[in-house]
């Protein structure tokens, strides 16, 4: 059954969302997107011509469900503008974190709320992305929400005060590594690897290492003295004394 949605927010994460749908191959009766950087939505537009451009937060909560695209900062302050538009037939989706589903029920008419740590991978529809539901937003509409979070990939119903620790886990942790994976590949190219080779590599062995992490049945002590050289051992406990500080520092600022 198609449904009409609505971004309030057209940034990173609304461009997730709207690939991972174009590339399950979802329609909907109309999608609107209030972005109020003019430059930000042009760009999304050219990649979703279908989309249409509401010029207001009000103009985007008009759909039957709605995402609300932004910053934890600016997200009380969103719902205070759609308050009066939204019914309470709509459904209203967070993407952000530390705002829990009571202050958002504290605003709006309706409580058909949702809230969802999304994860980057939702763009190949390989998301991990944890969801919490509002009390008594149960049945047919609940399970057709969670149809519709699922085209993007393996979604869990969990607590919500768990949400943030996702965030922390999940939503952010290919960042902790992206940038080692690419300055690896570079490294292979000064040691005489083509890019072909040097990203074949990289890639293979990733997938594998985790495999081998995950389901050799070996603890993490196991596994890891699998190699006996390990050429930046010495940096470890730096590496992890970082982990610990910056990861632990954020989760706290983003905590309810």
């Amino acid at each position: 059954m198609k449904t009409s949605i609505g971004f309030i927010g057209g940034g990173r994460i609304t461009k997730i969302f709207l690939q991972g749908f174009k590339k399950a191959g979802l329609e909907f009766e109309s999608v609107k997107v209030f972005e109020p950087n003019s430059e930000t939505l042009s760009n999304l537009q050219k990649s979703f011509p279908e989309i249409e451009k509401a010029e207001s937060a009000e103009a985007a909560a008009t759909q039957k469900v709605v995402f609300v695209a932004v910053h934890p900062p600016v997200v009380m302050e969103t719902l205070q503008k759609i308050k009066d538009t939204v019914t309470e037939s709509t459904v209203v989706i967070s993407l952000a974190p530390k705002i829990t589903l009571e202050k958002m029920a504290s605003v709006l008419p309706t409580k058909k709320l949702v809230r969802v740590i999304p994860n980057a991978t939702s763009f190949i529809n390989e998301g991990f992305n944890p969801v919490s539901f509002y009390p008594g937003f149960e049945g047919k509409e609940q399970k057709s929400v969670f149809k519709l979070l699922k085209i993007l990939g393996k979604t869990i119903v969990t607590e919500e005060a768990k949400l943030e620790g996702y965030a922390m886990v999940s939503a952010m942790l290919p960042t902790y590594f992206w940038f080692q994976w690419n300055e690896t590949e570079k490294l292979a190219l000064e040691m005489g690897l083509t890019p072909e080779e040097a990203k074949t590599a990289v890639n293979s062995t990733l997938k594998k290492a985790l495999k081998l992490y995950y389901k050799s049945g070996l603890t993490p002590e196991q596994v890891m003295d699998l190699i006996p050289v390990k050429p930046i051992g010495e940096n470890e406990a730096e590496i992890k004394n970082i982990l610990n500080t910056k990861l632990l520092g954020l989760y706290g600022k983003i905590k309810p």
